[in-house]
């Protein structure tokens, strides 16, 4: 199942059943309850007006047509739909657990595409992408190599990552936008039952490299920082490195609101390093 027929299918059981929406019906909070870009949520959301699930109200705004919806037919199921498997990001958190053993490994497609039980066309798409981040190396006439996870180089990324996002900080000042900074923290949300989802928005390091405006600032992040991102979203899966993520990405984005600078900065200087405990546990263990 595509992403957007997921989408789709998942919202129209919730209108047929009287179900609650997990969302409000605006594609920016759509696309952070499904995680995914603007466009299947785009699609998704159009086709349910087409069917006159949904309506634009006077002001534009879609809004649940509750007269049109016709209910679930008598017998048919109103579970919802699970969500379609992420080929993606199953073989980039595979690939996340090789990394962190240390040693190069050698990926060879023919083996790989029949591990995952697809084709290597698809594989390759996949490899690619991995390949921009950082995490596969190509090697010309040899195949792909998957990149070792090293502490020194980690350290030694964060050490220039904390230097030039604070000055990204110090350039970014004049121009953050108060209604920015408040959605932003509206998508930090620490559960309040253990049954819940902890609620991540990493935004706002992208949103402050990019109201720096400094070039080589943002350089520096699109080339370096890819590889690890995808180690720093992957220890985020664990629940209580969640809950702390949330809590430090609250304190930095409050003391903005309020202009607190310093306070502000120092938040975000403890954040950039001293958030990795499960990293900082698996390379003391090699």
């Amino acid at each position: 199942m595509s992403l957007k027929n997921y989408i789709k299918n998942d919202l129209e059981v919730r209108l047929r059943s009287g179900q609650e929406l997990p969302a409000q019906l605006t594609l920016e909070s759509m696309a952070s309850h499904y995680q995914v870009s603007f466009s299947p949520v785009r699609i998704a959301l159009a086709e349910l007006v087409d069917e006159g699930l949904l309506q634009r109200g006077s002001n534009r705004r879609l809004e649940i047509s509750t007269n049109r919806i016709k209910p679930l037919k008598r017998g048919k199921k109103s579970d919802l739909p699970e969500p379609p498997v992420d080929m993606f990001e199953v073989i980039t958190n595979d690939f996340v657990q090789l990394s962190l053993k240390g040693e190069p490994v050698d990926i060879r497609e023919e083996v790989t595409a029949q591990k995952y039980k697809m084709s290597r066309s698809s594989l390759r798409i996949i490899l690619n992408r991995l390949a921009g981040t950082g995490i596969l190396d190509h090697i010309p006439r040899r195949g792909w190599r998957l990149r070792p996870f090293r502490q020194e180089d980690m350290q030694a990324f964060l050490e220039v990552r904390e230097l030039l996002e604070l000055k990204a900080l110090e350039l970014a000042k004049p121009h953050l936008v108060k209604e920015d900074l408040e959605r932003i923290l509206e998508g930090n949300v620490i559960p309040e039952s253990e049954t819940e989802r902890v609620l991540i928005n990493n935004s706002l390091h992208e949103y402050l490299i990019d109201k720096a405006g400094n070039y080589y600032i943002q350089d520096f992040f699109q080339r370096q920082g890819r590889y690890y991102d995808i180690l720093f979203d992957w220890e985020d899966q664990d629940r209580a490195t969640a809950i702390e993520t949330v809590r430090q990405h609250q304190s930095i984005l409050k003391a903005l609101i309020k202009k607190e600078w310093s306070t502000a900065r120092k938040a975000l200087s403890y954040h950039i390093r001293d958030n990795h405990p499960i990293l900082s546990k698996i390379v003391k263990a090699n």
